[in-house]
């Protein structure tokens, strides 16, 4: 959207106004679990749309004071939510998002995280970044239906990443910070997706990988019939339907 020569007041008060009428619930991602009787838990490969996580101090000067955010769907990993709040990201010459999903918990640094297609209609030359890695990148205006702030850095196009406990790790004998390759067959194509970084955590972490709206809509991950974890430069642990 492109709002031209309008001020930033004006633009707050039109963002508002579409969060009114338009406020909805998550969608959710699309995802294509996988099962195997050797590997130690099934992998799932997710969409993860454009979202924004939050700061305590940030979500009060959007949504109000003493507002917590109201989850409304809870995501594959144990403790996450897609949150009912949402806000407008503006971009370079008023260009705008109207509604960007917020995740939750609050997090210690907000963040935006959005697709190539989505920076293109922003006006913003995004860098790929792993999630927390935000020094040096754009910044740009958010937009709550109680207040505004602008983001001075912190909105980046997320690598694309696979999430993996000590077991799994162990299991495609890979470590944290390594990269790895996806395999994705579906019926109009099937592609290879390299620098799949891997991140590592703790037991509760459940064998997930994240691929933003371009990858998975060029993958045709919706109509994927079978997906492989390949070690970079080595061979391949693979997970059937």
């Amino acid at each position: 959207m492109d709002v031209g020569s309008l001020s930033r007041q004006d633009v707050e008060r039109v963002v508002r106004e579409v969060i009114a009428r338009n406020a909805g619930l998550f969608s959710g991602s699309k995802s294509v679990p996988q099962s195997a009787s050797v590997a130690p838990n099934p992998l799932v490969v997710n969409i993860s749309a454009r979202h924004c996580h939050l700061t305590d101090e940030h979500i009060e000067i959007l949504f109000g004071k003493g507002h917590k955010l109201h989850p409304t769907k809870w995501l594959y990993q144990e403790g996450y939510f897609a949150a009912e709040e949402t806000v407008a990201i503006v971009g370079p010459r008023r260009r705008m998002l109207p509604e960007v999903r917020v995740l939750g918990p609050s997090r210690g640094a907000s963040q935006v995280e959005l697709a190539f297609t989505d920076s293109i209609s922003l006006g913003l030359d995004l860098p790929v970044r792993i999630s927390g890695d935000v020094s040096g990148t754009p910044g740009c205006l958010l937009v709550g239906p109680m207040g505004s702030l602008e983001l001075h850095e912190g909105v980046i196009r997320a690598m694309r990443h696979v999430h993996m406990s000590p077991a799994d790790m162990a299991y495609y004998n890979v470590k944290n910070g390594e990269a790895m390759q996806l395999r994705v067959e579906s019926p109009s194509c099937t592609t290879v997706l390299e620098n799949l970084v891997v991140r590592g955590g703790d037991d509760k972490i459940r064998l997930e990988v994240h691929l933003d709206t371009d990858e998975g809509n060029a993958v045709h991950l919706t109509k994927a019939t079978k997906v492989e974890l390949l070690k970079a430069g080595g061979g391949c642990r693979c997970q059937h339907e």
